[in-house]
């Protein structure tokens, strides 16, 4: 950080202040070594592999990629992992994602398409010269080998540097054929980034077959540099066709076995696990109203089922379920009596007012889950259901909190309202206690927030002033995600940073999490189905209403609203609709007609487009080009290939028929993240800008 340092410009070279921070946990089996990622400081995007000694609370750098690779040689990725950090919104570089072997002694990673294996014991990391470009290297969990991807093949490292092709590449195959990776829908919409997975006796895996031939074919061009060839992707849009996905069995002896179920009625593959009590997957029907938990017979492939779901809406994907205990035990979670409830053997074992988010451990002895009441979604607690149906709140201070534990070793990361970042403290069952360290700058603003409860729905908003504010009105803005799978108002410091700098600019920003958000039950989250737009909107303007009736800074002649992604639709949709609440939005990559979007999310909430094309009628912004009244703003990164530029295109062009006049900044190069170190600064400024020019001057 330098004197001359602006927010802005702190906030692009630290992305978001994630830089320097300890992040992808994992503690061996044994309780001595806990294994994680870092950079070198707050803006240093490079990371690199750290173990932390439990018993002396030392650290060691056994992965450093600046070391291992030749200077600019980390910046050539593999189309593969390109598109697993889009998917999985990874900013940063060096090793990003890496495995360990069941006992936590050997950890893989990936280094601009090359292998690496690092001794956790010794600290010593060395390359395996395999044949690349290497994807998502995988110890088996014997140490013995490791699988690797390869483009379209599956291959075996062994560990003095040979290697084998274990499938894919076969002649008679067809080149949109791949092996041992996630599929687009599966990454972008699951959150299922694996491909293969290692039987516990390391002998067999069981691997995804993606075949995109049945997909679209999109075209995604750089206007910027015509000399460059466009980018063909298959895009999977809401009523057409998926890839198709099966899963096989593939020994190392060069057998191979099909995994039998019904791949018509369930052709979703949403969770692989295979531990020493057998291999289990969940698989999901297309309308998302079914599931089902099946048990795979490792000879003949043929499945039993454990347990099956049903919605008459969507029955949501729960991270880290289903899962199976040492004794066979099946541990998941589901929604009943209006919450969604950790299952043990499908009986419900938690209360139906906490709210289970995802299952993070478990064995004999207990079962590690976040969770949260189901009346308040501002923190998340880790708690602890023992073999003998006790529950135990593991936290308690109002934040988000995440634990890893084994081998009686936990560590904790736990983000709070009072202080930046995040702290992540490691305890031994011996009561000793010890903090990783993290480089994470501080950011240069501090949230001055209050935080409110809608008297109709109770909505929760977080609303940031100016500090020292002497409490004349403000002009407002409303600064919302709004979607499903993430909430904005949260007890987390970092959470509000970039509000606290508008307001710091002068405005009153309120922060909300409407309907449709998670943590408040399936009621709640099923507000949306049918109709994205009703709820979101409706929620905002509710909000809006009751803190200007509880406080008297908001000016509401001046009202302004910003988001991305389903934020930027929330926030056209709102100067669209109700141009008589809402002055001017600024909607950075929205969705604006839910027909171009992908099938797992959309089909979710609005069905399939070609049975139910009234509901994404309903739900579109095209349609209400011609309403249009107030300034808006439409950002899109040209490089987008979730919610791509076509969006904010279409929505222009139908804007310029109807005659109204509006912004459009078309970011060059850019992806639906939008990280680059100048854009992300800048589009900050750029966004204070318009919100000036924009809003009303104030009533005399």
């Amino acid at each position: 950080m330098t004197d001359a340092d602006t927010f802005p410009r702190q906030h692009a070279r630290t992305q978001r202040f994630t830089l320097g921070a300890p992040r992808d946990i994992t503690v061996s089996a044994d309780g001595e070594r806990v294994v994680f990622l870092r950079s070198s400081s707050g803006t240093d995007p490079v990371n690199a592999l750290w173990v932390f000694d439990v018993a002396d609370g030392t650290e060691r750098l056994v992965g450093d990629p600046r070391a291992l690779l030749s200077e600019g040689s980390n910046d050539v990725l593999p189309p593969l992992e390109r598109a697993r950090r889009e998917r999985a919104r990874e900013g940063a570089g060096g090793i990003t994602s890496y495995a360990t072997d069941a006992a936590g002694k050997v950890a893989s990673f990936a280094l601009g398409g090359r292998m690496f294996v690092a001794d956790l014991l010794t600290g010593l990391s060395r390359p395996l010269d395999v044949a690349g470009p290497v994807f998502d290297p995988r110890p088996d969990p014997t140490a013995r080998r490791i699988a690797y991807a390869s483009g379209r093949l599956l291959c075996i490292g062994e560990l003095d540097g040979t290697w084998r092709v274990l499938a894919g590449g076969e002649p008679t195959e067809a080149d949109t054929v791949s092996w041992g990776s996630a599929d687009f829908i599966a990454a972008e919409e699951m959150h299922r980034f694996q491909g293969y997975w290692w039987s516990p006796d390391g002998d067999t895996i069981a691997a995804c077959r993606v075949d995109t031939s049945p997909v679209d074919e999109w075209v995604i061009a750089d206007p910027a540099n015509p000399d460059r060839p466009a980018k063909t992707v298959r895009y999977p849009s809401a009523g057409t066709n998926n890839a198709t996905v099966s899963l096989h069995l593939l020994g190392l002896n060069g057998s191979r076995t099909d995994v039998d179920w019904d791949h018509e009625l369930f052709p979703y593959i949403a969770s692989v696990e295979w531990t020493r009590a057998g291999l289990i997957m969940c698989v999901q029907a297309r309308d998302q109203r079914g599931t089902m938990t099946l048990k795979v017979d490792k000879i003949t492939g043929q499945t039993e089922v454990l347990a099956h779901d049903d919605d008459d809406a969507w029955v949501e994907l729960v991270p880290g379920v289903p899962r199976l205990l040492p004794d066979g035990t099946l541990v998941s979670a589901a929604d009943r009596d209006g919450a969604r409830r950790l299952m043990v053997n499908d009986q419900p074992v938690t209360p139906d007012d906490l709210q289970v988010r995802a299952v993070l451990e478990a064995d004999a002895e207990s079962i590690l889950f976040q969770a949260n009441p189901i009346d308040d979604a501002t923190s998340l607690h880790v708690w602890r259901r023992s073999h003998d149906g006790t529950l135990t709140a593991l936290t308690d201070e109002p934040g988000i909190h995440t634990l890893a534990e084994r081998g009686g070793t936990s560590a904790t990361r736990s983000a709070t309202l009072g202080e930046p970042g995040a702290t992540h403290l490691v305890t031994h069952s011996s009561g000793a206690a010890r903090t990783l360290e993290s480089f994470a700058e501080t950011p240069l603003v501090t949230p001055n927030v209050q935080f409110f409860r809608s008297d109709v729905t109770g909505l929760t908003s977080a609303l940031l002033l100016p500090h020292d504010h002497d409490g004349s009105p403000l002009p407002v803005l409303l600064d919302p995600y709004g979607g499903p799978h993430a909430l904005r108002v949260q007890n987390s410091f970092n959470a509000f940073v970039a509000s606290q700098w508008f307001a710091d600019q002068g405005f009153a920003v309120l922060v909300t999490d409407n309907r449709g958000t998670p943590g408040r039950g399936s009621v709640w989250e099923r507000a949306v189905h049918g109709d994205l737009a009703t709820a979101p909107l409706d929620d905002q303007i509710e909000a809006l209403q009751y803190v200007a009736r509880e406080t008297a800074v908001l000016d509401r002649c001046r009202v302004a609203i910003r988001g991305w992604s389903f934020g930027g639709y929330l926030a056209a949709l709102a100067v669209l609709r109700r141009p008589d609440v809402f002055h001017a939005a600024i909607a950075g990559a929205p969705v604006t007609e839910w027909r171009l979007y992908d099938t797992h999310y959309t089909e979710r909430y609005l069905g399939d487009p070609n049975v139910s094309a009234g509901q994404y009628d309903a739900s579109s912004l095209l349609p209400l080009a011609g309403d249009l009244k107030r300034p808006l703003l439409l950002i899109h990164g040209l490089a987008d290939d979730n919610v791509v530029a076509a969006h904010t295109l279409r929505l222009s062009s139908a804007l310029l028929t109807a005659g109204k006049p509006h912004e459009v900044l078309p970011l060059v190069g850019a992806t639906h993240m939008a990280t680059q170190e100048q854009v992300a600064e800048n589009l900050l400024l750029h966004q204070l800008d318009f919100l000036r020019r924009s809003l009303p001057e104030p009533m005399k």
